[in-house]
């Protein structure tokens, strides 16, 4: 296999990170490389925030569901989808007047331009993430960044159509360190030809036969299977609650009108 692969292949979820620091040569090879991610239409429907304020980092350890890790980044690279930016250039080539002049309807960006925007945001974060590991830094995503949409609009200025995407935590990975690779489903669960299919039962059962095995009966939620234990970790905690109420808040802005 070839270098890119193997880079694929043996990537890992980083939280713990060296204390030599991201340069600033090795982090724009990091954003230069997410620009030129697949972007639809070409318009770059997204815009990324890059932090090393320690004290913006320590808030987001709060607000990202409380994880210290993400105060000790070295630097973390928020997604952003960004409808903002055309629509301020529309208005500038007055496209409102246009449109009126030559029978367009002219729309504000809905529900689709939010999942577009989002695409895009997402394919960057996942371009950014191979670039750095090719040059030995890694990485972690942050999901709850979607959390309290309220408060990180505040924090970072952020205008009607523009929302966090996704956040990635960055550092070095430290000298010596073991890389634990975490296994993934059988593609035969993952991967269909043609058409979707439901698994069955007894598929299901061998999907998550690991998961089950390891499972301990002790643990913290009483859970009985691994299906109990991952909905109260995750689908039924309290963070997935706020981060469905938060995405709910982003998507009153994208109504089309």
């Amino acid at each position: 296999m070839n270098d890119t692969i193997n880079i694929i292949n043996n990537r890992m979820s980083l939280r713990k990170y060296s204390k030599n620091s991201i340069t600033d040569k090795e982090l724009n090879i990091i954003l230069n490389s997410a620009m030129r991610a697949p972007t639809a239409g070409n318009m770059m429907l997204y815009s990324i925030l890059v932090i090393k304020d320690k004290e913006t980092m320590k808030k987001l350890s709060k607000t990202c569901d409380n994880q210290p890790f993400i105060e000790n980044s070295d630097v973390i690279l928020i997604f952003l989808g960004d409808l903002s930016r055309w629509q301020d250039y529309y208005k500038l080539c007055d496209v409102k007047e246009f449109c009126k002049d030559t029978g367009r309807k002219f729309r504000k960006p809905d529900e689709g331009d939010l999942f577009l925007s989002m695409q895009d945001a997402i394919i960057a974060a996942q371009t950014a993430v191979i670039s750095a590991e090719s040059i030995g830094i890694g990485s972690c995503y942050i999901g709850d960044i979607i959390e309290h949409y309220e408060i990180h609009k505040e924090m970072f200025n952020l205008k009607e159509h523009v929302y966090p995407a996704c956040m990635l935590c960055m550092g070095r990975y430290e000298e010596g360190r073991d890389r634990v690779i975490t296994k993934r489903f059988k593609k035969e669960y993952i991967v269909f030809n043609e058409k979707y299919r439901e698994l069955s039962k007894e598929e299901l059962n061998d999907m998550f036969k690991e998961k089950e095995e390891k499972l301990s009966l002790k643990n913290v939620y009483g859970a009985k299977n691994f299906g109990q234990f991952n909905y109260a970790r995750k689908t039924g905690s309290d963070f997935s609650f706020e981060m469905g109420r938060s995405a709910r808040e982003i998507l009153k802005n994208f109504k089309g009108k």
